[in-house]
């Protein structure tokens, strides 16, 4: 088990500024738009701010270890970046605790998040591979979904607003459901062979790898689920128009 050390609290300075930035959002940034969308859009400005730069800082962490493989220990590198997603996740677990309470899926969803990054930074060595390497699949849509989130939340007021989200709502769900629905599964795949074989034995707890997989499969089905009513509304929206043309 790994000793925490004052290296621990580097997500402090971290969540001081996912805080920072949540705030100028919301009252300087969005000051003007409506009170029920203004916490949603601050909330999409901070995982402008977590969501590329994760994958950048993610995809040099692993890069950057020359031992690099389910089987490497995690570096001071790949803990930092770690720290960096744990400080982004817990504020945006304060936003939806103050502003949305009643919106169990997305606690739990940064619950389970936060379970498999802190465990993966604080109480085992090795994982980090795994961990940032679904972390940078789960957040490389997410420039295109926070972009596609805000044009959607003012869509019915603005027409500019109205024209992105359309233009931006099939490359997104196309680009999230490759993503989603093939490169996750298959990497939890690798995964579960990796530790559940005689070559992951004793890096990572048993309890700790299988908690990990359960959360990621869980969130990768309602991704799905949620990526396919979107296309079904998409189908719907794009067929009732044709059909309004044609008559």
């Amino acid at each position: 088990m790994a000793t925490l050390g004052f290296e621990s609290y580097a997500v402090l300075p971290f969540f001081t500024m996912f805080l920072a930035i949540y705030l100028i959002g919301y009252f300087l940034i969005f000051r003007n738009w409506s009170p029920k969308v203004r916490p949603e859009a601050s909330s999409c400005l901070i995982s402008f701010f977590h969501g590329t730069p994760a994958v950048l800082l993610a995809s040099a962490a692993i890069l950057s270890d020359p031992n690099r493989g389910f089987a490497a220990a995690n570096t001071a590198f790949q803990k930092l970046v770690l720290d960096y997603s744990i400080a982004y996740f817990l504020m945006d677990l304060l936003h939806y605790l103050v502003f949305f309470p009643s919106d169990v899926l997305f606690i739990a969803h940064h619950l389970a998040t936060l379970f498999v990054v802190a465990t993966c930074r604080h109480v085992v060595s090795h994982g980090a591979f795994a961990v940032l390497f679904l972390l940078l699949l789960a957040e490389v849509t997410s420039a295109c979904q926070n972009a596609w989130t805000l044009a959607g939340a003012r869509r019915k007021e603005d027409p500019f607003a109205a024209k992105v989200y359309e233009a931006l709502s099939p490359p997104f769900y196309a680009l999230y459901s490759v993503v989603r629905g093939f490169a996750g599964p298959y990497f939890v795949y690798e995964m579960v062979v990796f530790y559940a074989g005689e070559h992951g034995d004793g890096l990572v707890p048993r309890w700790i790898w299988v908690s990990w997989v359960a959360v990621v499969l869980m969130a990768i089905a309602v991704s799905i689920l949620w990526i396919w009513n979107l296309w079904v509304e998409l189908y719907r929206e794009r067929t009732r128009k044709l059909q309004e043309k044609i008559r």
